[in-house]
């Protein structure tokens, strides 16, 4: 008996090489100032699916939203073991929040159907929030494991799951389909695969391909076009989409300089803490 695992993944700007150019004036990140690289997390979920596929079988099928070129990490997928890679792009679901997100990515995977796993990372480096995957697993009405550190067994329609709960770890049972939040010392990674990669390093998106053109026709010819979708192929409600489903605001930014340089010497006496506090206090670091 084999599983059907969708593992969605993202596309993300480098939080590590951020810049003033970062946010636009919107409050939302102007991807194109930053690298592009793919989420962390997301390839621990990856690996998770492929694990699964690995020791009980089955298909496993990466999904992202983003531009077009989001599909560079479904060809990162398709090198290290995914059979199948969507992607979702409409230019009417800018802007979204976790909430829209959320509920796109469920109606997409409603869209593709008869799954028995969901793994996703447990957070994405440029929002931080862990908003999605929760959000995704109520919008579909299945149970969740967040926190995934191991796949213990799975017999049948119920997964034996371990998670990690900061002190410590708890082993429980879920029944599929269920959805899965990944964290980075759940698995090493594998590598991209040198002939999975010669298989696929040429597949595009439609968008990523002049229309009408030569080489958007040879793509079809050779069956390298991947998939793509939009709103209206997952029957997705415009109203809770984009800007028009998302009720998060950002109110205000802030480039926050740090002036002070050097250091201070604190005795290691008791007034030498005294003083260190009273100086915090009055810097409002404390209270």
């Amino acid at each position: 008996m084999g599983y059907h695992c969708i593992v969605l993944v993202k596309q993300v700007p480098d939080t590590a090489n951020i810049t003033g150019e970062a946010m636009k004036e919107d409050g939302t990140v102007n991807r194109a100032a930053l690298p592009a690289i793919f989420n962390p997390e997301d390839i621990h979920a990856l690996e998770a699916a492929l694990e699964v596929k690995d020791r009980f079988g089955g298909t496993v099928t990466a999904v992202t939203m983003g531009p077009p070129k989001a599909a560079d990490v479904l060809r990162a997928c398709l090198y290290r073991g995914a059979d199948r890679a969507i992607l979702l792009t409409d230019r009417r679901a800018a802007g979204s929040d976790t909430l829209a997100t959320s509920y796109i990515l469920a109606q997409a995977a409603a869209t593709v159907g008869d799954f028995d796993f969901i793994f996703c990372g447990r957070q994405a480096i440029d929002g931080d929030t862990a908003q999605v995957g929760p959000q995704c697993a109520e919008k579909l009405g299945l149970p969740q494991v967040t926190y995934l550190e191991k796949i213990i067994d799975i017999q049948g329609k119920t997964a034996t799951l371990r998670r990690n709960i900061g002190n410590g770890w708890e082993d429980v049972q879920t029944p599929l389909p269920a959805l899965v939040t990944v964290i980075e010392s759940a698995n090493t990674p594998r590598p991209a695969s040198v002939k999975r990669y010669m298989k696929n390093k040429f597949k595009r998106v439609p968008l990523e391909l002049p229309a009408d053109s030569p080489e958007a026709a040879q793509a079809k010819e050779k069956g390298d076009l991947l998939e793509q979708w939009g709103l209206d192929e997952i029957n997705a409600d415009l109203q809770r989409c984009g800007f028009a489903g998302s009720p998060t605001k950002v109110f205000r930014i802030q480039s926050i300089v740090l002036k002070k340089e050097g250091f201070a010497s604190v005795e290691p006496t008791e007034e030498g803490v005294r003083s260190l506090v009273r100086e915090l206090i009055e810097d409002r670091t404390l209270g």
